[in-house]
């Protein structure tokens, strides 16, 4: 074993059994070497990997992409989880496309060298669509609109990382600076998408069959997963994981705030009325009209939506601003895909286009993933600048 492997590797000796950790940078061929000799020499009795069963699905499965029905994906509420998943497989894809190596390869490679060896594997990692809505809904305002904006940032990054870089994610120190950084801009997200998935890691692993186990995951959950299985090990914890396995629900204040501003509008439009009557309701209206439709459809404009989606967003974002059940995204984003319904070609070229910048111009899906988000913070911005720009239009 190498001194690199080593480096990446814990091995935890418990009373009558053996699990070895080993940690692994998602799209380094130097991972992939590490874990085939692993799992080669070790031979264990089961070998864990850090995927869950959809995302092995997308990585075994060629046509995972073409399946998408993005008309159904925003009926169901569904399209920032897709925008994230997408952002996050291609963000991958662009670090690994230099260096010939796929996002994964080196769960793959786990996999399959444990099937040439006889030995069962399980996916001991939370599903993917759990752990990105929780991580939507433990933050709010704020704290949403700078998770959009790393997204987008991150989709329209041409960041390239060197091999020797791409090695350096393995250790310890580094990934640990990396885990920090997150903690620091994005807390509630660093807790959901490492914290909570190092207890979950730990979990399933633990539960796993055999007396020998080698679990193979990103070595930035290595100190976390080893520190859980300890915990476990001196039963301060229990694998009961089920708190976070749910969504949590929305509390009542939380309910209360999203009707927030459609009372203060329609409220001050309101009061308006019996200030100035029918002209001064009339130039309040055209105002919240203008501010929020307007930034609405300059948000689909950006997309460079059909002309189509560039009015439903300009109609449709007051009716929705006043009534948090919808969502202007949904409209404009439906509307963008009835117009230009996106064709096997667009399915078929999906991850690709999506590490481009032009790709997410060109292909259909993730055009009609650009009008729903950016109608949605073009409303989101109007609706804040309406409120002043009501109250200044009602002393004049």
């Amino acid at each position: 074993m190498d001194e690199n492997n080593e480096k990446t590797l814990k091995r935890i000796l418990l009373k009558d059994r053996e699990i070895i950790l080993l940690g692994t940078a998602h799209v380094s061929k130097e991972s992939i070497k590490d874990v085939e000799s692993t799992i080669r020499e070790e031979n264990p009795d089961c070998v864990c990997v850090e995927l869950d069963e959809g995302r092995y699905k997308s990585l075994t499965s060629k046509d995972a992409w073409q399946q998408i029905n993005i008309s159904q994906v925003l009926r169901e509420g569904k399209g920032f989880l897709l925008l994230a998943n997408l952002v996050l497989a291609s963000f991958q894809k662009k670090l690994g496309s230099d260096l010939g190596v796929k996002p994964g390869d080196e769960m793959k490679a786990a996999i399959e060298v444990s099937q040439e060896l006889n030995i069962k594997t399980e996916m001991v990692d939370r599903p993917i669509h759990t752990t990105l809505k929780r991580a939507w809904a433990k933050n709010r305002g704020w704290g949403r609109s700078k998770l959009l904006a790393t997204l987008l940032s991150a989709a329209f990054s041409n960041e390239k990382l060197e091999e020797g870089e791409i090695e350096k994610l393995k250790n310890q120190s580094a990934m640990d600076n990396m885990m920090q950084e997150m903690a620091e801009y994005l807390p509630n997200i660093k807790g959901v998408l490492i914290d909570e998935r190092d207890r979950y890691l730990a979990s399933k692993i633990w539960e796993s069959s055999g007396k020998k186990i080698v679990a193979v995951l990103g070595a930035g959950h290595l100190p976390g997963t080893e520190r859980f299985i300890r915990e476990l090990e001196a039963g301060t914890k229990t694998t009961d994981v089920s708190d976070i396995e749910v969504i949590p629900p929305k509390s009542t204040g939380s309910k209360i705030a999203s009707w927030i501003f459609p009372v203060i509008i329609i409220g001050l439009i309101i009061l308006g009325f019996f200030k100035g009557g029918g002209i001064k309701t009339g130039q309040m209206l055209l105002s919240f009209v203008l501010w929020n439709g307007g930034l609405a459809a300059i948000g689909a404009l950006i997309a460079l939506g059909h002309p189509l989606a560039i009015l439903a967003s300009f109609l449709g974002a007051p009716f929705t601003t006043i009534n948090p059940l919808l969502g202007i995204g949904m409209i404009s984003g439906l509307v963008q895909a009835w117009a230009k319904k996106p064709q096997v070609k667009d399915m078929e070229n999906l991850t690709n286009d999506a590490a481009k910048f032009s790709g997410w111009y060109k292909n259909r899906i993730t055009k009609v993933l650009l009008v729903f988000i950016l109608s949605s913070l073009g409303s989101s911005i109007g609706t804040f600048i309406t409120v002043p720009a009501l109250i200044a239009n009602l002393i004049k």
